[in-house]
């Protein structure tokens, strides 16, 4: 485990965007595992300034986003196949057809779960996944249970993640209430994982992760058994740790 404890917000996204950056570099065709939320939007905002300097190409390169709301049309603004298109893929050069997101209306789950992970497979896996947290320490929308799912799975929101998320939308009531998400298996798969943690909200969850024991009831806490697990947090997130 390394961790990375930085003085800001701005300086946690461009440490992430150079860690991103150099394995682009190092690895042209590097398949990356992308997440949403507020967290990650510095580190694509850097990564746009770099391809825009010339100093990052991504054109050979494959991504796999965490999860989708089931329910949420792709244009939707709170999609998060919206978020990534507004964010990050309309201001690079990553090809159409190595763009992978979780589809949030297909009917036959079960199967669109499979699918999702065989793509991921077929791709040669994920060599660097980048992860936000929850304050109840779920990452992608893998949330605190008794059992953990290990592949692509749909889920039912917790309470508190409904809550969370209800600033992104007008009414708490028009928050999804279940998702389809990665599972803690494939994203221990990966290569590499980044976590990216900012403000004293998330404090409890990182000190959880770090020092705490591993259990299902945080489940960003198995990142402990990563290989090569990098957690970045500015001060406040990393306060307790």
């Amino acid at each position: 485990m390394k961790i990375y404890v930085m003085e800001d917000y701005q300086k946690l996204s461009a440490k992430a965007a150079q860690i991103v950056s150099s394995q682009v570099t190092l690895k042209n065709n590097t398949v990356l595992g992308l997440a949403t939320g507020s967290t990650p939007e510095g580190m694509y905002q850097k990564l746009i300034e770099m391809y825009d300097a010339g100093s990052i190409d991504f054109s050979e390169v494959t991504t796999f986003n965490l999860d989708e709301y089931l329910g949420l049309d792709p244009d939707h603004p709170q999609s998060y196949h919206y978020y990534m298109h507004h964010k990050f893929f309309n201001y690079v050069n990553i090809p159409s057809q190595n763009i992978h997101i979780p589809p949030g209306q297909e009917n036959n789950t079960a199967e669109t779960c499979h699918n999702y992970e065989q793509k991921i497979v077929n791709a040669g896996g994920i060599d660097l996944q980048i992860l936000g947290i929850g304050v109840n320490g779920h990452i992608g929308f893998n949330e605190p249970a008794k059992y953990l799912n290990t592949q692509t799975h749909v889920v039912n929101l917790s309470a508190e993640t409904i809550s969370a998320n209800s600033r992104f939308f007008s009414k708490e009531s028009e928050v999804p209430r279940q998702a389809i998400t990665m599972g803690m298996g494939s994203i221990m798969q990966a290569q590499k994982v980044i976590l990216l943690a900012s403000g004293k909200s998330k404090a409890e969850a990182i000190k959880e992760t770090v020092n705490g024991k591993i259990t299902t009831e945080v489940p960003a806490s198995f990142l402990q058994l990563h290989h090569e697990f990098i957690l970045i947090a500015d001060k406040e997130a990393a306060a307790y740790i």
